[in-house]
């Protein structure tokens, strides 16, 4: 089946959607599933604008919130997962996934579905060291520190992940794991992204976390997103045994969502053509779930997760063939995703403006269900049960006192992953800096367009769609001169392009360019919804 993979998404729905229309009608190509590697940016309303972690300028509502009023729907299943600028109050309804609209689904925190007995897996969110070992205890509305520790990965979901033994085909991350681009043509990314030298001649560029899960799952294909360039490496991993067949991941990292930008690809995948066409739940992932309930912390405090090292009675987590049968027996093996999409919040009226309303913490009929049907804590009524006593309206107001612990009881372990990796210390050009002390601007403010009345005109901007081939190896010698260009070369590759007549150039963000005094200084940048024209014909 053909697979069309996206990047940054950056809320560009209808540009997405109406970019595979135009590969069909010119190439004849229609992807079977899309898949979105984070930035989905699933807004409904002005209050979601403002638990997105972008200064206010750049708070756009875009287009989901069409398909999330069924004014439009999705014209392919599409599956995504989140990155670090979302409707991060949204996207928390549905901590175990879910339709955030009519044929859209969010994997959750961490997940792993299957469609047409293709096995897809993902996490959400980037890796940030300090907020690592915490549970998930934020919930809106959001202060100047949440707003983005709420979407920082946790390290039960990486627990969960690496409980799966069962082979995985497509796994997604938002940020890049780490060291994956010695695997790739290193020359032509510094030639490109330059200012990304720095980090990885120091081997600090992208997640350690994600890097853990890449050599643990060593899935067929893994797609990032979040340094808008696009970039493609060949890992063969090693063996653990002399009997164990040698695997091997082909990378993918995709531009993000703007005109003449690459940041689609369609691949082949080979599926079972018995299967139908429905999402559908996958077994094994269930029973880690059900096996991991326990674990579930709704609380800021830092723990580490069970391991063999004499410090945790049980530590393997993983589900037995008879846990998996027993799965499969509570859904009568009828694994189909129920299309129980339900509207949780007004939908955004251009004729009514609504920039004032404080988002609130909803409980989601969706994970209420799920949760019920397999047991498992609802982790949004766990908050709520703590705001309720007091605990977790404590801890937002005041800094802890006692000494961390772990999940023993013992003293804090350090944790395995000691520096803040996911950024990049050099500045990116094609970034929004945001400002670790201060928080980014007035999270009450909210930019709104476009209107029903005066939509995009998307037809006539659309980026460059690559077929991929069927081998993405590439040599990690540093003097290779092949591009990642020159690997589609090999196989069937087809293009559509056309520009914009009536683009309007974006400015760059920079320091201080307005000349505004109350500026705060920058300490730390995250990446750009937005780049100027000019950068999209330099690069």
């Amino acid at each position: 089946m053909k697979v069309a993979v996206a990047g940054c998404c950056h809320g560009a729905l209808d540009k997405m959607y109406e970019t595979l229309e135009l590969l069909q009608r010119r190439h004849n190509v229609r992807p079977d599933l899309l898949l979105c590697c984070g930035d989905f940016q699933a807004v409904r309303n002005e209050a979601d604008l403002r638990c997105m972690a972008v200064p206010a300028k750049y708070r756009h509502m875009q287009t989901f919130y069409r398909y999330y009023s069924g004014e439009k729907k999705a014209p392919v299943l599409t599956v995504f997962i989140g990155g670090n600028h979302e409707a991060s109050n949204h996207l928390q309804e549905l901590p175990y996934g879910g339709w955030v609209a009519p044929n859209i689904y969010y994997l959750g925190y961490a997940g792993v579905v299957r469609f047409r007995g293709v096995r897809i897996g993902g996490i959400s969110g980037i890796f940030k060291s300090h907020d690592y070992r915490k549970g998930h205890f934020e919930c809106p509305p959001y202060n100047q520190q949440t707003i983005r520790s709420a979407y920082h990965v946790r390290n039960i979901e990486v627990f969960k992940l690496k409980q799966l033994k069962r082979p995985i085909d497509i796994f997604m991350s938002h940020d890049w794991p780490r060291s994956i681009y010695h695997y790739g043509n290193k020359k032509q990314l510094l030639k490109m992204k330059s200012f990304f030298r720095q980090e990885v001649e120091s081997n600090t560029l992208g997640s350690p976390a994600a890097s853990e899960l890449l050599q643990h799952l060593k899935p067929t294909y893994w797609f990032s997103a979040h340094l808008h360039v696009k970039f493609a490496a060949f890992m063969q991993h090693q063996t653990n045994s002399k009997e164990e067949l040698p695997k091997a991941t082909k990378f993918l990292a995709l531009d993000k969502c703007l005109p003449h930008r690459d940041f689609l690809q369609i691949i082949d995948i080979e599926h079972d053509p018995s299967a139908g066409d429905s999402l559908e739940y996958d077994a094994e992932w269930i029973a880690v779930l059900k096996a991991t309930n326990s674990l579930v912390n709704v609380t800021q405090s830092s723990w580490n997760m069970p391991e063999k090292n004499g410090l945790h009675a049980k530590w393997d987590y993983s589900a037995t063939e008879e846990a998996i049968k027993e799965v499969l027996e509570e859904l009568n093996h009828n694994l189909k995703i129920p299309c129980n999409f339900t509207l949780t919040a007004a939908c955004y009226d251009p004729s009514k403006p609504q920039k004032h309303v404080e988002p609130v913490h909803t409980i989601n009929p969706q994970t209420t269900e799920f949760c019920a049907q397999f047991g498992l804590t609802d982790i949004n009524d766990r908050i709520q049960q703590a705001k309720e006593e007091g605990s977790v309206r404590g801890e937002y107001e005041e800094e802890e006192e006692e000494e961390e612990m772990d999940s023993t009881g013992s003293a804090e372990e350090p944790s395995e992953y000691n520096t803040d990796n996911s950024g990049l210390s050099s500045i990116n050009p094609d970034e929004i800096m945001l400002d670790e002390e201060g928080g980014d601007e007035d999270l009450s403010t909210c930019s709104v367009d476009p209107s029903p009345d005066h939509p995009p005109d998307f037809s006539a901007s659309f980026s460059d769609i690559r077929i991929m081939p069927d081998s993405m190896a590439v040599s990690s010698d540093d003097a290779m001169d092949s591009t990642n260009e020159e690997l589609e070369k090999s196989g069937v590759s087809k293009q559509v392009e056309e520009k914009s007549l009536n683009e309007r150039p974006l400015k760059r963000i920079g320091g201080n360019e307005n000349g505004n005094s109350g500026v705060k200084k920058i300490k730390r940048r995250n990446q750009a919804i937005y780049a100027a024209e000019d950068e999209d014909k330099t690069e």
